[in-house]
């Protein structure tokens, strides 16, 4: 006997991926109880499935993993500015 659904989901079927709409108190297949990745949606807290994927430690986002953080560099060492341009002197007495 499967696990009862505590909230109504949205699945896509895995082999005819054709979208079904399981409702509160529903019992799933297995085929289909897996496709059901929210663990507050079943009644117990858990979905049926043996066979789950162990959780890493990355950050997602979206249900993406975020890409690593690219580590920083050494500092460059602050550069004195640009000495100003001088300004030519204009004959003023010719």
């Amino acid at each position: 006997m499967g696990r009862r659904l505590a909230t109504a989901v949205h699945v896509q079927h895995p082999t005819s991926r054709e979208w079904i709409v399981l409702e509160p108190g529903d019992e799933p297949d297995e085929e289909l109880a897996v496709e059901i990745t929210n663990p507050d949606a079943w009644e117990d807290g858990e979905p049926e499935s043996d066979t789950e994927e162990p959780e890493t430690e990355e950050a997602t986002q979206f249900g993406f993993t975020v890409p690593p953080q690219p580590e920083p560099g050494p500092e460059a060492e602050p550069t004195s500015p640009a000495p100003s341009r001088r300004k030519k002197t204009t004959d003023a007495a010719e």
